[in-house]
């Protein structure tokens, strides 16, 4: 159930990253690597349901991990430097903040599952 949860969020996290970086104009490196770490949480996410073993599993949603740490980052970027507004930040880093913490939580059960 938590990982169908977790799919769902991260898909409508990847569409609110595509509809932010369609408004940030000029600035195509940031906006494509935005765009790439936004999306792939979720692909990961989804590869990670497939995996082969235990393992595979948990390397799946340790990418998915670091893809959010980076969308993060750049959002960060996008918003200091006025490319987006505060608010639209405060959002985008409160919901990445919330897939952070759902991956966190999933990777230390499949962890403990495999002792």
């Amino acid at each position: 159930m938590a990982e169908n949860k977790l799919a769902d969020i991260s898909t409508k996290f990847a569409i609110q990253i595509l509809k932010l970086t369609d408004d940030i104009k000029g600035h195509y490196s940031l906006a494509n690597q935005l765009e790439r770490s936004g999306t792939s949480i979720g692909a990961n996410i989804r590869e990670a349901k497939y995996a082969h073993s235990r393992p595979d599993f948990i390397a799946k949603l340790q990418i998915a991990l670091k893809e959010c740490y980076e969308t993060e980052y750049w959002s960060e970027i996008a918003q200091k430097s006025n490319l987006i507004s505060e608010d639209i930040a405060k959002i985008t880093l409160h919901d990445c903040g919330a897939i952070r913490r759902m991956l966190i939580s999933s990777i230390n059960t499949a962890k403990e599952n495999s002792k």
